[in-house]
């Protein structure tokens, strides 16, 4: 029956939730753009200047808030900078932060390493080469860009929505439940007077910071169902740790009386089929969005016949 199960769900893994819109997020795009839009007109003054380094060195000191947006055009944000060390040829040994050029009151010292940004950076072969006609077009690129590595985020989010339409599909028939998205366990224990144990974190913090993806409560029976959603495309590391991880929390919850219930999809699994189906061999209910489909939420809830 267990391999029954197992074979069920690797045979129906989907091969993509992916919607058009999942690619780029133009909207974001845009709002970017908007956000140092004022800049990067200041800094088109630049494009194609004659003495180059002392028109730069001028526009900076009378308006210097264009540094914080030298980052962007070499494709990384300024957030980003406390994560990066900067060295020059004669730095190799005293790799340092160099976030401050960007943000401090301009001195000589400020100045200096700017030039050796601009220069070193490409940004002045740049302005030079006038191959770039406007910068607020060219960061449009550079945003589009920068947006495919929130592609990542931009799964476990559509994941997430795709499960919360059948689950709201579900209460609107089924009265007697209630749904919590992102709940903590202190949410939990508001909401429906239930205190979770998570001590299967470690840090205290963490414990309680815990969110649960989707919680559903049964009003009649008083019985609490938990759910953890996530897709894999591509197989790596982190699916295997998350595979183990749920088979601690399904003792855990089981031990409280409380259902545990993983929603995972993704032909990622293909290459990982082990630690998967050590999971549906040790858990309850590993489902998918095939699953979730033809009716398995109702099986779990309501007949218990999974």
């Amino acid at each position: 029956m267990i391999k029954m199960k197992f074979e069920i769900l690797k045979n129906t893994l989907q091969d993509s939730i992916f919607t058009w819109d999942y690619f780029t997020d133009f909207e974001k795009v845009k709002k970017n753009i908007k956000k140092i839009e004022k800049e990067l007109n200041l800094l088109n003054y630049l494009i194609g200047k004659e003495n180059l380094e002392e028109e730069f060195l001028s526009l900076v000191e009378e308006y210097p808030k264009v540094r914080k947006i030298l980052p962007i055009l070499i494709a990384i944000r300024n957030n980003k900078l406390s994560e990066t060390s900067v060295i020059t040829d004669e730095e190799l040994l005293n790799a340092e932060n160099k976030k401050y050029i960007f943000n401090d009151p301009i001195d000589e010292n400020i100045k200096k390493e700017l030039l050796i940004f601009f220069n070193i950076s490409g940004l002045k072969y740049l302005f030079e080469s006038k191959s770039v006609k406007n910068l607020v077009d060219y960061c449009y690129g550079v945003e589009v860009g920068l947006d495919t590595n929130a592609r990542k985020n931009r799964t476990g989010k559509l994941m997430e929505e795709l499960c919360e339409n059948f689950m709201n599909n579900f209460i609107k028939e089924h009265k007697e439940f209630k749904l919590l998205r992102e709940a903590t366990k202190v949410h939990i224990l508001k909401e429906f007077n239930i205190d979770v144990k998570t001590q299967i974190d470690a840090d205290e913090k963490k414990k309680n910071d815990r969110r649960f993806d989707f919680v559903l409560y049964d009003t009649k029976k008083h019985k609490l169902y938990i759910f953890e959603v996530n897709y894999y495309s591509s197989s790596g590391s982190k699916p295997n740790s998350i595979a183990r991880e749920y088979t601690d929390l399904f003792v855990l919850l089981k031990s409280q009386n409380i259902e545990f219930v993983w929603i995972t999809d993704g032909k990622g699994w293909l290459k990982m089929t082990n630690a998967l189906e050590q999971t549906v061999e040790h858990n309850d209910y590993v489902i998918n969005l095939d699953m979730l489909k033809n009716g398995i939420l109702e099986e779990i809830v309501l007949s218990k016949s999974y």
